[in-house]
């Protein structure tokens, strides 16, 4: 560390924030990806015969370009950062392994320390300005609370140890290479976290120093959770045990996005606040477009708004953007940290706050092999999709906390513990709720702790061995970040009388705050709840004195809570479940009143203390407070007389859905999105009503409703409510007929009228599809005029229906013309219906830069279905407030287009000269089987090269697959979803509803500038010319790309493909349509557009083994297909590398394809059938996927010429990537 950090790094930044907002660097990634180094440059020297590719290994650039990495840290340092981050997002151990080098881990941390805190020092040798490193410990690449497996919820690919291990090594590390404190950033499993704070705290222990700690979640998505499910409350809850300098909030989000969660961490966190968001949200290509101008606003309003001490950038920012930053920032006051609550401060996926305010919390007891036969037996026998139920009942019950106990002497308790706990971590509905791990066994206790990402409570500790191992269990009750049970029991034994519970107690407090430094609060003492009623005189005073002891233990130890295992109180009954509930009641209800906060208890069998019979209360009462000698033998004269009832008090109710009334069972179908039934109950409902469109308007509505809440809410995903959808139509379907017979049927009123279309030229509608489903089940009217539909076709239909809204959707570029156009016409015809536009190739930019300026009246941009009910019902509720909003937004996203900070570009000739020098004597043979080849594969052929994660995203599935599956919050849903796919996927693939067609080509070809000369097959001995488009970015480092720059100049060849799983959809699709099943006609389009792209792979696997056979050896698997492991790549038209989508026609022209499998292309260059994929082979080594990014008019006009063409038509087809 630096002479500076050696006077204390936690007091010197301490003093900083105190006095200002605090300025963190931004993106390490990005700046890395604008030096575009390429394989060469990662391996280095030292790397240069590593037997797997290491591109995209970033931290590894530490040791083969120093220069690169110091360079980035200046320039941040340059623009104000007072703390600068290392570059060892991925030096760990299970990230390393991806490159085999989990040897690397220490020198990586170490070196990259090194040198920031190089540059740090010589900055501060010539500056007033403080700065800091940050030792950064990344996520790593896998979780530890979720299952990779779907088969096996239970399996886990990295445990806890694990992850201490590598966390450990590398922060020793981090810290003897200069790191001032320690970052433990991007956090998306709590419990990855959790580890690396038990490694730090490890190290600092072991090294007797003190290492600050700031810690940075990552909340996924609007659902305001991270991956692993936690709200940002309960993730706070969850880290707060380590004590950081600060907690924060990173990645995932833009800033704008981050608000109402940086807002509500700012709110409870009682340490320093920090905020690294996005530079906004990426495009479909991954970028970000948000500039430094844009970042920055939002950024003030946060400063002004008070929510944070520390705030920098992540994915996307540069250092413009922090320099930006700290110029709003600069007159802004930091954020007052707010005082400590006086609480405990529990958590599952959702927080628990135990504070003197709160009701009696309860414990549920039946997940404990101990204390319940059919949990144990189900245990023993392995069923633990039945204990699982077991846990699930006891929080629909009511149970705040469960207690998890296998503590039997014929199972493996330890690996009882594990699995059932991994198990519960994948049930959302369970997993909500904090743990209670509860073991005589310290081993066991130790192992259930290294399985929940929550806070927990250990049960329990004490100190009947002496003092020493009491505070050692302690001390890793604390390290583990959990609260813990003290049970009243020292080297003499438990307690059983008054004073001795309190001096105990007593004793254990000082000890574990004085010594052992544990928050008071979470600390729970059990004074030990004995059997009373047992005959035996002494135990007579057993209850009072639990109850008494409860109201001394509060008062001589502030903050601490008390708990009981209640089960106990009443053994003498057992066999008498009635008497035993009364029991329970009145003993809770005593002690509640003397400051009980919890207590175990069968949480469904609480009896009512009010609702006892007056008899059977009063003999309780003299059993539990001792009032009377002969008070257990009145109880047992009355025992009888309440053996044979079920109840204490009331009895449980039947909760068979069916038994409901009429219109609770149709709200239950409409929300379940179960069909089964719904037509008797409609005509249940018919029957009932004045009119056959009640029933709409009455409980199918508020059904919908309900559902629209649900999904408004987060608490419903698209897959559920489609299927929602599909209830609904089905019942209205059922009256239609009875409205239309009866006089004056009335006509059903809706919150608007909606036409839908895919504009001219665009084929994709699974998007607009969505949109519109969701948009009916909150009672909008929509009319869906499908793909390919003309502007006139569009506005006359809005115009004749009386619509209020017209909602356009695109996919490909051509698509973003085509709306201005329809947006110019409504301008012309004069019409005031508000516009809205989505679609994956649509951005709020430009709508707001291309399409509001031409059209007067409302233009907004729906990013996907979720956001699109809000927009309409504020268009229809708001119209002149909402319309002022827009117009503003979009003024203000106008002006910072048009403000930007536009890096300048290479010149054209410039450009040419800088092309990458490709080692041509590397090209791949000629091929194998050259010429045009016809391919049909079976569906089952395909079947295993299906990427699974673009399904599910079409779903608006956030996150990766399979992880999603076993998603604490979406995982339930993805797995119904994804048990719903497989019933179609098996019946299309046995009955080959989908026709697979493709069509391969591989062509003599040679280099010519920019372009390929491409000499085709059909025996003329013609040349066909491919125009390639050339990189223009400025930066001295970077060569500019050309696809062409991948042939050689003469003796090369290329390859072409167009392959189509869509022959065959459409009647199914029909047929779906007509049964009113939106559902599963979404499920088949989605399917064949997964099959498509696994075509496109299946071919491409064997033009290199077979048709080309340059890898005639490959033995990749489909994870590393997906991944393009493989040589050689096959860029499409209408993407990153490859722009122009008027390649195609090159490919159609190559390939014949409208003849041989019947594939088009419509006036914008769409495929048709949808689901289908072409583009281009290279197979050279060095040949790799680039971003062309901006071109200048000089290229555009040298293009046009090389095409014949003018330069307007050019811009038209080239506007997504004009750079002027």
């Amino acid at each position: 560390m630096s002479d500076k950090s050696n006077s204390s790094a936690r007091a010197r930044l301490s003093q900083l924030l105190e006095r200002q907002i605090v300025l963190l660097d931004g993106a390490m990634g990005t700046m890395i990806q604008g030096h575009d180094p390429q394989e060469k440059d990662y391996r280095g020297e030292r790397f240069a015969d590593w037997p797997s590719d290491l591109k995209g290994n970033n931290d590894l650039l530490t040791l083969t370009q120093p220069s690169i990495i110091s360079g980035i840290h200046q320039q941040y340092v340059d623009a104000g950062a007072n703390i600068i981050e290392t570059n060892t997002f991925n030096s760990n151990a299970p990230s390393m392994a991806d490159y085999d080098m989990e040897e690397l881990v220490h020198e990586l941390n170490y070196e990259a320390a090194k040198i920031a805190r190089s540059v740090a020092d010589e900055a501060m040798k010539n500056s007033e300005q403080e700065i800091f490193v940050a030792g950064v410990l990344g996520p790593t690449n896998r979780t530890c609370s979720l299952s990779p497996d779907v088969e096996d919820p239970s399996y886990r690919n990295i445990n806890f140890d694990q992850l201490v291990s590598t966390f450990s090594e590398a922060t020793s590390a981090l810290i003897d290479g200069g790191a001032d404190f320690i970052l433990v950033e991007t956090v998306f499993d709590t419990l990855n976290a959790k580890a690396a704070l038990f490694a730090i705290d490890c190290v600092a222990e072991e090294r007797k120093i003190d290492i600050p700690i700031m810690i940075s979640g990552t909340i996924t998505d609007a659902s305001g959770r991270t991956l692993s499910g936690q709200t940002t409350e309960a993730f706070w809850h969850s880290v707060r045990h380590a004590k950081p300098i600060s907690i924060g909030l990173n990645c995932a989000l833009g800033a704008a996005e981050l608000r109402p969660f940086l807002q509500k961490l700012s709110k409870i966190s009682d340490c320093y606040v920090s905020a690294h968001p996005n530079a906004g949200m990426p495009n479909q290509f991954g970028e970000y477009d948000q500039t430094a101008a844009e970042m920055a606003e939002i950024i003030k309003e946060f400063g002004e708004e008070g929510l944070f001490n520390i705030v920098g950038g992540c994915c996307g920012t540069t250092p413009n953007h922090i320099e930006l930053i700290r110029d709003v920032i600069a007159d802004l006051s930091p954020r007052e940290v707010p005082e400590s609550p006086k609480a405990m401060l529990l958590s599952g996926l959702e927080p628990l706050e135990i504070n003197e305010d709160t009701l009696f919390i309860n414990i549920g007891e039946r997940t404990n092999v101990t204390g319940s036969a059919v949990f144990r037996k189900l245990i023993e026998a392995g069923d633990y999709e039945a204990a699982i139920q077991v846990a699930r009942q006891q929080v629909e019950n009511g149970a705040q906390i469960i207690d998890i106990n296998m503590d039997e002497g014929m199972l493996d308790s330890e690996g009882a513990m594990v699995k059932f706990l991994n198990l519960v971590a994948g049930e959302p509905d369970i997993s909500r709720v904090p743990i209670m791990i509860d073991s005589s066994k310290w081993s066991i206790i130790e192992a259930g702790l290294k399985c929940i990402q929550g806070k927990s409570i250990v049960n329990s500790i004490s100190m009947k061995e002496g003092e020493e191992p009491f505070i050692e269990q302690a001390k890793l009750v604390k390290r583990h970040g959990a609260a813990v049970v003290v049970m009243a029991f020292d080297e003499e034994g438990q307690a059983d009388t008054f004073q001795r519970k309190v001096e105990i107690c007593k004793r254990a407090y000082d000890i574990l705050t004085e010594v052992v430094g544990m928050d008071p609060h979470d600390i729970i003492f059990d004074p030990n709840v004995f059997a009373v009623a047992t005959g035996i005189e002494e135990h007579n005073a057993y209850g009072l004195s639990f109850i008494d002891a409860c109201a001394e233990i509060k008062k001589i130890c502030p903050g601490a809570s008390l708990s009981g295992g209640l089960s106990n109180v009443s053994f003498s009954f057992r066999g008498n479940n009635v008497l035993r509930e009364a029991m329970h009641s009145v003993f809770l209800y005593h002690s509640i009143k003397n400051g009980l906060t919890m207590a175990i208890v069968n949480a469904g069998q609480l009896a009512i203390y009010d609702d006892l019979p007056a008899e059977l209360r009063d003999a309780v009462e003299d059993v539990i407070l001792n009032r009377s000698p002969d008070a257990t033998e009145q109880l047992l004269n009355l025992a009888p007389k309440y053996a044979d009832s079920t109840s204490a008090s009331v009895s449980s109710v039947d909760q068979d859905w069916r038994t409901l009334e009429t219109n609770e069972r149709l709200n239950h179908s409409l929300v379940s999105g179960v069909d089964t039934h719904v037509v008797e109950d409609v005509e249940e409902a018919r029957l009932a009503a004045d009119k056959p469109l009640d029933v709409i308007e009455g409980p199918l509505m508020d059904g919908m409703n309900r559902v629209g809440d649900l999904f408004g809410a987060g608490k419903m995903f698209l897959p559920q409510v489609i299927k929602s959808a599909r209830v609904m139509k089905k019942a209205v379907a059922y009256l239609v007929p009875f409205i239309e017979e009866e006089k004056g049927g009335g006509v059903m009123q809706s919150n608007g009228k909606m036409v839908l279309a895919t504009v001219k030229g665009d084929v994709h509608d699974i998007g607009k599809n969505i949109v519109g489903v969701v948009l009916q089940c909150n009672n909008f009217e929509v009319i869906d005029l499908g793909v390919m539909v003309p502007t006139e076709k569009i506005l006359d239909v809005a115009e004749k229906e009386n619509c209020d809204l017209i909602g356009l959707s695109g996919l490909i570029t051509p698509s973003l013309d085509e709306m201005v156009g329809v947006a110019k016409e409504m301008e012309r015809r004069g019409l005031s219906i508000p516009l809205l536009i989505g679609g994956a190739t649509t951005s709020p930019a430009h709508t707001s830069v291309k399409i509001d300026p031409v059209y007067s009246k409302t233009v907004v941009y729906v990013k996907d279905a979720s956001r699109a009910v809000r927009v309409a019902q504020r268009l229809m509720g708001e119209p002149d407030q909402y319309a002022e909003e827009l117009a503003s937004a979009h003024a203000n996203k106008r002006d910072a287009y048009a403000s930007r900070a536009k890096s300048p570009l290479r010149p054209f000739p410039e450009a040419i000269t800088r092309k990458a020098r490709i080692d041509m004597t590397l090209k791949a043979p000629a091929p194998l089987k050259p010429g045009i080849t016809e391919l049909s594969p079976s569906l089952e052929e395909l079947h295993e090269f299906i990427d699974w994660m673009p399904y599910f995203n079409a779903w608006e599935f956030s996150g990766r697959y399979p992880d999603l599956l076993s998603d604490p919050v979406k995982g339930p849903e993805a797995r119904k979803l994804w048990e719903d796919t497989q019933v179609i996927l098996e019946q299309l693939m046995k009955e080959k509803w989908l026709e697979p067609k493709g069509v391969i080509g591989l062509f003599p070809a040679r280099s010519l500038g920019d372009a390929i000369a491409v000499l085709k097959d059909d025996g003329t001995n013609e040349e066909l010319l491919l125009h390639c488009l050339r990189q223009q970015k400025s930066r001295e480092d970077l060569e500019s790309n050309s696809l062409a720059d991948f042939i050689d100049e003469k003796d090369d060849y290329i390859g072409a493909f167009a392959v189509t799983a869509g022959h065959g959809i459409d009647k199914h699709i029909e047929r779906f349509e007509e049964n009113l099943d939106d559902y599963n006609a979404i499920i088949l389009k989605a399917l064949a557009d997964r099959f498509a792209e696994a075509f496109a792979e299946w071919a491409h696997k064997k033009i290199r083994s077979e048709f080309w056979g340059y890898a005639a050896e490959e033995k990749l698997n489909n994870e590393a297909l997906i991944k393009e492991k493989y040589q050689g790549i096959r860029p499409a038209p209408g993407y990153p590398s490859c722009p122009d989508h008027r390649l195609k026609l090159n490919i159609w022209e190559l390939l014949d394809a409208k003849k041989r499998i019947d594939l088009t292309l419509t006036e914008s260059l769409a495929m048709w059938p949808t689901a289908s994929v072409s583009g281009f082979y290279f197979a050279h080594p060095e040949s790799h996927y680039f971003q062309l990014g901006r071109v200048d008019k000089d290229q555009v006009e040298e293009y046009s010429k090389a095409r014949d063409e003018s330069v307007d038509e050019n811009e038209t087809w080239l506007a997504p990537v004009l750079g002027y």
